[in-house]
């Protein structure tokens, strides 16, 4: 069975739009609370969301779904991505659910559903839910007496505030390092420069303002212009920047040049080998990671697994090889010691602890390797599926024979958005421009 309605990370899509509409959210929340009631016990499922106008309509629907279901909800208000797996977990609820669309505009939305044990569900169970949700469920309903109760859970963001400050390295402190961090006008507008400043450091907070609108527009982890700016004007250590569920991780140097996810993951990665705590021997990545990632760890004596795009196939990879870092090239950088999923503010922590140990500035410290020229240019389509069109395909072949033994070419759907990803990377930069141009000329052509 072909999922429809659940992509790579949960159900996403335009707010007040199917699938992203009060109905089916409601029907999400019947058919979760029914999947994960088991036993006698008093079951229980913890909402967050970010900060998009939608959430108010999406939330409420899907409390009506749980409540009727007969499970109780505890409601955590705009709370980072990481932060709902984690009390999912620390709380022994039944299911966690994410209200949010990450880095896309404020338009679009989501859900995210984590099970039991903090991790994002299966290929398996989601399919199982999709039935569940197209099915009349109405003979699953709860008496009256047993129907769900919702209270909000005033103490969340202070649980997560102790928990990443735990993650932080005991014996250090970020005194003396002046910190910009950008928020996206999202979910961790509150919490990151929390914990920034309890740490020690002087924080710069920017994209902390969100009205409903803002959420990742020009700002955050997909839009660094600002966040650069900014270090630079305020003569800052290092700039922080998240997306809008501060699931993902940007980090820009006191000169206000970008690192990106590649480079965090290299870091973190060496680091945890020298100190002797890196498990599974190497990185778990996707693959659109760099080639010059991929270099720099084999002469580390490290190993490079990719998988596809995902930031959950690369958890679930983890979890099944023994690797305690993962991540994808966007900055979803996801530390198995700490979280279940990538988490932008711990992982910030950890590159911030090697700057602290190593007393150097930020560009020395998080530019490890030089990439390979890469270029990724996206299309958008319509009805036609451009990849199974026969010139689009002679336009993917001939761009692997050019770059064959000196680069390689990734085509691929994306999974929460009607886009072909068009991506090449290889030795030569105006070659690798030139097989991008011309399979993008391709798609378009049909698209």
């Amino acid at each position: 069975m072909t999922r429809k309605l659940f992509g790579t990370d949960g159900i996403r899509g335009t707010a007040n739009q199917h699938p992203m509409t009060a109905e089916i959210a409601m029907k999400v929340g019947m058919a979760a609370g029914h999947y994960f009631v088991r036993g006698n016990h008093r079951h229980r499922v913890v909402i967050g969301k970010d900060t998009r106008l939608s959430g108010y309509m999406i939330e409420p629907a899907l409390v009506a779904g749980f409540t009727a279901m007969g499970m109780d909800v505890l409601l955590v208000g705009p709370m980072p991505t990481p932060a709902v797996a984690m009390l999912t977990h620390s709380m022994r609820c039944d299911l966690g659910v994410m209200i949010s669309a990450s880095h896309n505009p404020f338009g679009d939305n989501g859900i995210k559903l984590f099970g039991p044990d903090g991790f994002k569900l299966p290929d398996d169970v989601e399919l199982k839910l999709e039935e569940l949700i197209v099915s009349d469920l109405s003979d699953k309903f709860v008496s009256p007496d047993k129907l769900g109760r919702a209270r909000r859970l005033e103490d969340a963001s202070g649980r997560y505030v102790e928990f990443a400050k735990q993650t932080f390295p005991a014996n250090l402190r970020l005194d003396g390092l002046k910190i910009v961090v950008d928020c996206a006008n999202g979910a961790s507008y509150k919490v990151a420069p929390e914990v920034l400043w309890e740490l020690g450091a002087d924080v710069v907070p920017i994209g902390v303002s969100p009205n409903g609108f803002n959420i990742n527009k020009d700002c955050g982890s997909t839009s660094t212009a600002t966040l650069s700016e900014q270090v630079v004007t305020h003569g800052a250590d290092i700039g922080i920047a998240l997306d809008g569920d501060a699931d993902r991780l940007i980090i820009c140097d006191e000169k206000g040049h970008v690192v990106d996810g590649d480079q965090i993951m290299g870091l973190v990665t060496t680091h945890l080998h020298r100190r002797g705590l890196l498990k599974g021997g190497g990185l778990v990545a996707t693959v659109m990671s760099n080639m010059g990632l991929e270099k720099y760890l084999e002469a580390e004596g490290l190993t490079l697994e990719r998988t596809q795009v995902g930031d959950r196939y690369v958890v679930e990879r983890m979890r099944k090889d023994g690797f305690n870092v993962g991540g994808e090239q966007s900055g979803h950088i996801v530390l198995g010691d700490y979280a279940t999923t990538g988490d932008g503010l711990v992982a910030a922590l950890q590159v911030l602890a090697v700057i602290v140990e190593q007393g150097k500035p930020t560009s020395d410290v998080c530019n490890l390797f030089t990439p390979f020229p890469q270029v990724l240019k996206n299309v958008r389509y319509g009805d036609r599926f451009p990849l199974e069109e026969t010139g689009v395909k002679d336009a993917i072949t001939d761009g692997e024979n050019r770059l064959k033994g000196v680069g390689r070419v990734l085509i691929r759907k994306s999974g929460t958005e009607p886009l072909i990803r068009v991506m090449a990377e290889g030795q030569d930069p105006v070659l690798v421009e030139q097989v991008v141009d011309d399979i993008v000329a391709a798609v378009k052509g049909v698209a």
